[in-house]
């Protein structure tokens, strides 16, 4: 298979990540996403190792992504009834916003809220529905370069640098085809040596056996990494464990089979093609998989679906492109399954 986009290249390493993680360790249940991070770092595919029974617990939260502001309210919501002042570290913002985020985490069912009565004042209390769990076991990036060469080596040094030295992460990895040649020595010096390196071929479409691993990555964890910043301290302990939760349940919420979100999958144009044990957009105008910055209504080819396939089915269910969205929405919840079931 020749993929036109790294994009679909990211998409197949994502499938190839699910289905076969860890490589060269035993199988582990992972959630996978793509295009996910922090202010400072995006990357092209994180996976994160769970706790299967953390996971259970997670999902009696919902499937939606909970961000750090209301992160930080779960987690520490009281067992009994307290006010929210008293219940909660002090803030780095005014308490204002505290108060909006405490009626946002009610109104989504992850803490019980009152008003206490007027003896006391009419103050907020809050009280946890249930502890949020310890789901998360690690957290690892891998950055996708199918053709590597040279200049693409020199940019991705930098990169997984960061990553290195950043103090966020388990392991940090670097995916690039195989060429059926040995890795040049010299691209390969281009990469810290604590990166790990996995060769895929995905000629044939994805399956468990398309990744083969080059190099080990170190544990990060283990090593201690710094702040990224030069001052050679990292993150204390608390503040790196909410950075890891923050970016977990972004990868929990949005997955990566969230790229109808960004595309146009109610073009005629738009379909989904097998590429072994993966899917991928694939567009009939163009002949190959487009890029999501491409697939647009800006596209000189897009071409919205005809009314009468949008008001197909009972009631009104849409046309083919709502049918592509609950398909990926179907598989996504499928994996989650899967993962609990290991």
């Amino acid at each position: 298979m020749v993929l036109d986009a790294e994009f679909g290249y990211e998409l197949l390493v994502c499938r190839w990540a699910e289905l076969a993680w860890r490589p060269a360790g035993d199988p582990t249940p992972v959630i996978v996403g793509r295009q996910v991070g922090t202010r400072k770092r995006r990357w092209d595919t994180v996976v994160v190792e769970v706790d299967p029974d953390g996971l259970r617990q997670r999902r009696t939260f919902g499937d939606r992504e909970i961000d750090r502001e209301l992160l930080e309210i779960v987690r520490e919501a009281p067992a009994d009834w307290e006010w929210y002042r008293d219940a909660l570290p002090e803030p780095e913002y005014p308490w204002r916003y505290v108060r909006e985020a405490i009626h946002r985490a009610a109104d989504r069912g992850l803490i019980d809220e009152r008003a206490s009565g007027s003896a006391g004042g009419g103050r907020i209390e809050i009280r946890r529905k249930r502890p949020y769990p310890d789901w998360v076991r690690r957290v690892v990036a891998i950055e996708n370069k199918p053709d590597l060469d040279a200049s693409a080596a020199a940019a991705l040094a930098d990169q997984l640098a960061y990553d290195v030295d950043a103090g966020l992460l388990d392991e940090t990895w670097l995916a690039t085809e195989a060429t059926g040649s040995r890795l040049e020595p010299a691209l390969r010096r281009e990469i810290p040596i604590e990166a790990g390196i996995v060769l895929t071929d995905f000629e044939t479409g994805v399956d468990p056996d398309s990744g083969t691993v080059a190099w080990l990555p170190s544990d990060l964890r283990a090593a201690g990494g710094e702040s990224g910043d030069g001052s050679g301290s990292g993150p204390t302990d608390p503040d790196r464990e909410t950075r890891r939760l923050v970016l977990a349940e972004r990868v929990y919420g949005r997955g990566w089979r969230s790229f109808h979100d960004t595309m146009r999958p109610d073009c005629r144009h738009f379909r989904l093609a097998h590429a072994g044990e993966a899917m991928r957009p694939d567009c009939a105008a163009k002949g190959r998989c487009p890029t999501a910055r491409e697939c647009s209504g800006s596209c000189a080819s897009f071409s919205p679906e005809p009314p009468a396939w949008r008001t197909q089915g009972w009631p009104i269910e849409g046309g083919p492109g709502k049918g592509i969205t609950r398909l990926l929405e179907r598989r996504r919840d499928r994996a989650r399954y899967r993962t609990l079931r290991r």
